[in-house]
């Protein structure tokens, strides 16, 4: 046959070879029954839950010792669609009249999964998968039949139309050579599972995955989306090379990974961690990290039924600072509402959670719960200097509004005897396009900015990242998206403030020259992703990269942009910008 090429949507880079496995789990499936007497239905309901419980916890601490805390936070979610009060009514309802447990909870969850096919928020409907996993979870033990578990003879490439979380936890690691999805799109759980892994995946691949046969040889590669079917003599041998190149990196990335990231002309780069539970700050160390970079502080703030004090907030707050001392933290105040509610808020459910009240706009409608955050920051912060970033900015008068609110903060607790942060370094995301066209202005009032380019480049393209019909659309290197960097990172230098990168663009290698070349100063990621990204900074100089960067921006499209970034070398060794 001859060779086949099929493109998806890149998830996570890297080059793999080797032969198909179809995954294709079979469905537990019930017919409407007619059940016992209701107490004993019940029981078997509490039954089932309780044992589907215990296994989703198991599967997070696997998760959370494979892949980090951050990941496994996803099997948290899973846990609490078993507690949803309205989905358990439902079935007890169907109990009443006589049905039997299985067949409740199934017909319960078809119904809930059919609300969120047909919400308009895109992000409820991308979380359709979590809820198919934990009813097939359920309905395993209510009707006795075994968890299927991956038993592979060789290593493969792991070829679904869908993988649930649990199926990639799962997945015997030393035995699986890349994913590869008709589904899913760059922040789908394979993504965000296969990037922790290490393990290349295209995802998105919709009906050409078809065209993959049982045990025939692919190549998928991660870097650009592509996956080759019978490759040719010369696509195997490149692909070969390519794959062993980019293994002598990463054990190079991995031995250097504590030294500094300078390029080859003497620019040095802090790179430091984004991270999300203090659980994370051994993994910070562990790679290489120059401090933390990007500390979400939503996880004080969720999944509880009461907000947290100031003096439990300050404790932790403290330890952060203490464990990575004397490198910096930034403390981004917490991000809650819309898609990640509070309980003990109250808040109204959104129709478009991502344009509704959250980041700053929920902190400053509810002014007791920052100033408690901000009171706690700064007396954690005594003794020492205090980064602290303000989310989903968009307005001058937003910005003014929180920096009286620190400056009064500041005083109260002065008046109060308490012991303060030496200095405080105020910062707002540039997320929101306003902000970036505002930055100019910004830059006048605050000491830094932070690119979150997640949301900057869902928001300028009006395209959902967690909308499986957008995501290709939703691509950080397309020309508007470099423009909108650029001007922000020119206005920031104009008024002498430094630009740090927090989104996952700052882990992307080919988008290294560009960041660098735009003129960024910092850089954060995932902890996992900072050997690589240290050691690419190392193969390039900086004028190499503003030359890269030029070009880049007098491009049209962003396949053009990533064409022509796959082209730079900064050496000559490898075509990859790695």
């Amino acid at each position: 046959m001859s060779e086949k090429r099929i493109r998806g949507i890149a998830a996570s880079p890297g080059i793999a070879l080797g032969p198909v496995y179809r995954y294709e789990p079979s469905l537990v499936k019930v017919d409407v029954e007619r059940g016992q007497d209701e107490a004993t239905e019940l029981a078997r309901l509490e039954a089932a839950l309780a044992a589907a419980r215990q296994e989703i916890r198991l599967l997070a601490e696997e998760a959370s010792r494979a892949v980090g805390p951050k990941e496994a936070a996803i099997f948290s979610a899973h846990e609490l669609f078993l507690q949803d009060p309205e989905l358990l009514q439902q079935v007890q309802e169907r109990i009443r009249h006589q049905q039997g447990a299985a067949s409740a909870w199934q017909a319960a969850f078809q119904h809930y999964i059919q609300q969120l096919q047909t919400a308009q928020s895109e992000y409820l409907q991308a979380r359709v998968l979590d809820l198919e996993d934990v009813a097939q979870r359920v309905l395993r033990h209510l009707t006795g039949q075994a968890e299927e578990s991956l038993q592979l003879s060789e290593p493969v490439v792991i070829v679904a139309r869908e993988l649930t979380p649990s199926a990639i936890v799962r997945c015997p690691r030393d035995r699986v050579l890349a994913f590869c999805t008709a589904q899913g799109g760059p922040t789908s759980h394979v993504a965000i599972l296969a990037k922790a892994l290490g393990v290349p995946a295209v995802v998105g691949l919709g009906d050409n995955l078809e065209v993959l046969r049982p045990g025939q040889l692919i190549i998928v590669d991660g870097e650009q989306g592509l996956v080759i079917a019978e490759p040719e003599a010369e696509a195997l041998v490149h692909y070969q090379q390519q794959a062993q190149w980019l293994q002598r990196q990463a054990s190079l990335a991995v031995e250097t990974r504590q030294q500094p990231a300078c390029t080859r002309d003497g620019r040095c780069y802090p790179v430091r961690a984004n991270i999300q539970a203090p659980e994370e700050v051994a993994a910070v160390q562990a790679f290489g990290a120059e401090g933390i970079g990007l500390l979400r502080t939503e996880f004080l703030f969720l999944d509880r039924q009461q907000a947290p004090s100031e003096e439990e907030q300050r404790e932790i707050y403290r330890a952060l600072i203490e464990a990575v001392h004397p490198a910096p933290v930034v403390f981004r105040t917490f991000d809650i509402g819309g898609d990640k509610p509070a309980p003990y808020l109250s808040l109204p459910r959104e129709t478009n959670p991502f344009l509704g009240v959250r980041g700053i706009r929920l902190g400053l409608k509810h002014l007791p719960l920052l100033r408690t955050q901000l009171r706690a920051l700064l007396r954690a912060g005594a003794g020492q200097e205090l980064r602290i970033l303000f989310p989903m900015v968009s307005s001058y008068e937003e910005v003014e509004t929180l920096r009286r609110l620190v400056h009064e903060v500041e005083e109260e607790l002065r008046q109060q005897g308490q012991a303060l942060a030496e200095r405080v370094e105020l910062g707002i995301m540039i997320e929101v396009p306003a902000a970036a066209l505002l930055a100019d202005a910004l830059a006048e009032v605050v000491d830094f900015f932070s690119l979150g380019t997640n949301d900057l480049t869902q928001y300028v393209l009006a395209a959902d990242r967690t909308n499986e019909g957008t995501a290709s659309l939703a691509d950080p290197f397309h020309p508007a998206i470099l423009r909108l960097l650029q001007l922000t990172i020119e206005a920031a230098h104009r008024r002498q403030r430094r630009v740090e990168i927090c989104g996952e663009l700052a882990s992307e290698p080919l988008a290294l020259p560009l960041l660098l070349g735009l003129g960024i100063d910092e850089l954060s990621m995932a902890p996992r992703a900072i050997p690589r990204c240290k050691q690419a900074i190392r193969r390039w100089t900086l004028s190499k990269a503003q030359q890269v960067a030029q070009q880049a921006l007098h491009l049209r499209t962003a396949a053009e942009v990533r064409s022509y970034l796959h082209t730079c070398s900064p050496d000559g060794s490898s075509p990859l910008a790695e």
